[in-house]
Parts: C-alpha cells; structure tokens; sequence
C-alpha cells in the first residue's frame, strides 16, 4: 500500500504547499485528488511518486519510506504520466513505449525480446498496437495519450511487490476534447478490471472523477478537506467548499454515475 502520513511540503519554506496530508492508496484502487489551481494536487503526485521528498511526514511503499528505495527500484512499481508529453526527436509509437524499460536495463544495456514484448503488450493494452511504426507527433491528443500511458504499463510489467503497480496521473484529461475524454476514463476503467493496478490521478473535472474514481480527497490551500467513497465526499457542500460554486449533485441513472451541474459562484467564491 502507498501511504502518505502528515506530509508537509513546500517549495518556499516560508509557504507550506501541502500541510499535513494524509491518505493510503489501496490495492486495486482508483483515486482522484480533486482541487482548484494552487490547491497542491501536482505536488501530492510528485511526493507520492518519490520525486520530491517531504520536510516532515513520510511516504511509503509497503511501509518501507519511499527514501529508502532506489529510484530504479521505484519505478518499477510506479509509473507517472504526466499532463503534457514532448519529445525532442520523431520517435515512432513502439520508441516511445520502449522508454518505459529504462528501470529494467542496466548501464550500457539495450532492450530486448523481453522488452520488446512488454512494450507491445502495452500498446496492445492501451489499443494502440496498430500505430507502432508511426511517428507520435502524427497522432491526435487522444492517441498520444494512450501511448504515453502505454509506456506507463510497459515501465511497470511485472512488478513485484505487496502493492499492486501503481499508474500515477497528472491532470490525463486536460488537454482533450469531450470525445477524447470518455475514452480515456473508459481506458483507465478497463485497464483497472483487467490488470492488477492501482491509479491516482489529479483532476479538476468532477465529472471524470465521479465516473471512474472509487475514492477522493479533496484538496484546498494544501489541506485536506475530505476523503473517501466518492459517493460520500463528493457532494454538494463538498463542491461549495471546494471551489466556493453552488451545484448540483445527483446520480445520473443513465450514466450511472454522480453527476456535478455547477449553477453559480458563491459570494464566498467572488470573494477569493
């Protein structure tokens, strides 16, 4: 399990950015962090995945701090997909899936069958096994998308461990049309049923988060305000507080999901 117990952070010791966050991430789950800009969802994601170290508080793998593990070690059991993706050079679908292999190889090493196969099989996963000899500045947002998190997978096949290899993901949807984004959630939901994985994400849609998230915490100024069921944190005080909009929050029998209808700034949202 990924626990994360009191953890402070900040980028100026001055202005703490997370102030004592707590939450686990259990196996074979999915959780949103959910917050507006500044709330420090992008700097939980970096602490969760061992890139940034907190000033007091831990995280941990396992119970084992996160600290105590090497970064190649780490990324063999998690992997970050970050909000936006650019490559230097035109590397095809397959060069871009094999970059997630770099923990597996040692110095001076080269892939091979074994890596090759991990990186197909991730394509495949992600149902872009088509593009493989295509160049990715030539696929749409969507496309892109999915080959990155294939690289994701293809970093974690085969880890070992207690934990479930866990998929970190910054903001997946940010930069998709509406189309796009149902696919993506629905990808994310599939992968979850078929492959022993657990996922953290940080969005601002709630509407994404409440169609595939198991769990949320929400985050303002660094705090946490709420955490668990998605059913029971994300409601319409939970809204209010969050972003300081009134909304409505239901479930939608046909998406069979919660729905968030925003209806309008609150005084103290103008007042912010």
């Amino acid at each position: 399990m990924l626990q994360a117990a009191d953890v402070w952070f900040g980028y100026d010791e001055r202005k703490p950015v997370l102030r004592g966050v707590s939450l686990s991430v259990p196996p074979a789950g999915i959780i949103g962090i959910l917050g507006p800009n500044g709330s420090g969802k992008t700097t939980l994601l970096r602490l969760l995945a061992g890139t940034r170290r907190p000033q007091r508080g831990s995280v941990t793998l396992d119970t084992t701090p996160l600290t105590r593990l090497s970064r190649a070690a780490l990324a063999r059991r998690m992997a970050v997909v970050p909000q936006e993706t650019h490559l230097a050079f035109d590397y095809t679908v397959l060069e871009v899936a094999l970059m997630g292999r770099y923990p597996h190889l040692g110095a001076f090493e080269i892939e091979g069958p074994r890596d090759y196969a991990a990186a197909r099989q991730a394509l495949a996963a992600t149902g872009v096994e088509a593009f493989e000899d295509r160049t990715f500045t030539t696929l749409s947002g969507g496309e892109k998308q999915r080959v990155v998190i294939a690289a994701a997978l293809a970093q974690i096949a085969a880890a070992s461990g207690a934990t479930a290899p866990l998929l970190l993901l910054d903001e997946p949807t940010a930069a998709l049309d509406l189309a796009y984004q149902l696919e993506i959630a629905a990808l994310l939901r599939d992968l979850r049923e078929r492959l022993p994985l657990s996922i953290v994400l940080s969005t601002h849609d709630l509407n994404f988060a409440a169609s595939l998230c198991s769990s949320l915490v929400l985050l303002k100024e660094g705090r946490v305000l709420a955490a668990g069921p998605t059913e029971r944190v994300l409601t319409a005080d939970g809204v209010r507080e969050l972003y300081g909009v009134d909304a409505d929050v239901r479930r939608h029998e046909g998406a069979g999901h919660l729905v968030v209808t925003p209806l309008r700034r609150t005084q103290a949202g103008h007042g912010r």
